[in-house]
């Protein structure tokens, strides 16, 4: 195990007051679980700026499967990207809407193409890319 070094933080008593509230309703029991939490957050954001890091990730898409080829254009670009999706999951939100989430990984740059690729498709609602860390580098 690591060991573990105590250090003290200065801030202004409003803003440790708003972090106190905050790390309260995010269910924190202390404010070290907290700091450290918002450090590793940090550090994974850097990891995916290093655009030839090896990162992990998700990409959630919604759509309206009825509109035009929406549903045959998104597979046909999953299986050109095969080599970097690990996963998927398809959940049908109504009776036109699909929301489908894929777990991809890869460089940082080939996951933020395939992203850009996947969202820009026209007839997609919403997407997003969820970024975060093989954990490798992360005590």
């Amino acid at each position: 195990m690591e060991k573990i070094i105590r250090f003290g933080v200065s801030m202004d008593s409003k803003l440790l007051n708003m972090f106190d509230r905050h790390i309260h309703k995010k269910g924190y029991t202390n404010r070290s679980e907290a700091i450290r939490d918002i450090i590793r957050d940090h550090l994974v954001s850097q990891e995916w700026m290093n655009a030839d890091s090896e990162t992990i990730g998700t990409i959630t898409l919604v759509y309206d499967h009825e509109k035009g080829d929406i549903s045959e254009r998104l597979i046909e670009s999953q299986h050109h990207y095969c080599d970097n999706i690990i996963s998927s999951i398809h959940v049908h939100l109504d009776k036109h809407n699909c929301l489908e989430v894929l777990v991809v990984r890869g460089k940082a740059n080939k996951i933020q193409e395939i992203s850009d690729h996947l969202i820009s498709n026209r007839g997609v609602k919403h997407g997003k890319l969820t970024m975060t860390t093989t954990g490798k580098k992360l005590v």
